[in-house]
C-alpha cells in the first residue's frame, strides 16, 4: 500500500494503473490481484488504514486528558506527524477523496466524520463561546493549516517535525503576530483560559 500511494500520488488516480503498481512493486498482475480486487478497493484500503490509525492513536494518546491546551496539542502533534510520515498517503487523502463510491465511500465518510467530531470537541473546548458556527470554522481552519504541509514541507530544509506542530499550535491559538515561544518553553496562550502550550515532543 505504501508503494501504490507514491504511484497515486504522482500520476493521480485516474491516470495510474494496476501495471503502474506492478511495476512499482515488482508483484505481478496476478499476485496483485490475490491482495485486492480492483484499484478502487486498494485506495479504499490506502485511506482505512490511515484514518484507522490516526484514530486509534488519537483515542490512545487524548485518554485521561481533561486540559483542553493538553488534549489539542495532542490532535495537532498526532495529525502533524502521521502526515509526516505518510506524505504521499496524505495526499492521496487529500486528493482522491471523491474517487471512492458506493459501500467505500460511505465507509470512509464515517471515519472522516468521527476524526472531524474529535477534532471539533478539542477545538470547542478552547473556545470561551462555542458557537456551533465558529466550532465548524476554527476546526477546518486548523485542518487546513495541517493538511497542506505536504506541499511544502520538507524535514531536511524545514524545521523538525514537532517544531512544526509547535508553531502550528500556536499560531492557531495565539495569531502570527505574537512572539513564538522559544525551543523547549511554554508560553501563555488563549486569552483567559491561561492555557501554557508546551512545545510537541
Amino acid at each position: 500500500m505504501r508503494t501504490s500511494s507514491e504511484v497515486f500520488a504522482q500520476k493521480g488516480y485516474d491516470r495510474a494503473s494496476v501495471r503502474d503498481i506492478s511495476a512499482a512493486t515488482e508483484i505481478s498482475l496476478s499476485g496483485l490481484y490475490h491482495y485486492f480486487s480492483s484499484k478502487e478497493e486498494l485506495l479504499f484500503l490506502i485511506q482505512k488504514t490511515c484514518f484507522d490509525t490516526l484514530l486509534e492513536r488519537l483515542g490512545e494518546d487524548l485518554a485521561g486528558l481533561e486540559s483542553p491546551g493538553e488534549r489539542l496539542s495532542v490532535v495537532v502533534r498526532n495529525h502533524v506527524r502521521f502526515f509526516a510520515d505518510n506524505m504521499a498517503e496524505m495526499k492521496v487523502l487529500s486528493h482522491e477523496a471523491d474517487a471512492l463510491t458506493g459501500d467505500y465511500k460511505e465507509q470512509i465518510a464515517d471515519r472522516k466524520r468521527d476524526y472531524v467530531d474529535i477534532v471539533r470537541q478539542c477545538v470547542e473546548e478552547i473556545l470561551e463561546t462555542p458557537y456551533e458556527a465558529d466550532g465548524r470554522v476554527a476546526t477546518f481552519a486548523l485542518f487546513g493549516m495541517m493538511n497542506w504541509m505536504y506541499t511544502w514541507y520538507r524535514p531536511t530544509r524545514d524545521v523538525s517535525v514537532d517544531r512544526l506542530g509547535s508553531v502550528i499550535l500556536h499560531t492557531f491559538l495565539n495569531g502570527i503576530s505574537s512572539p513564538l515561544p522559544d525551543q523547549g518553553k511554554a508560553v501563555e496562550g488563549a486569552g483567559s483560559h491561561g492555557i501554557r502550550l508546551f512545545d510537541i515532543d
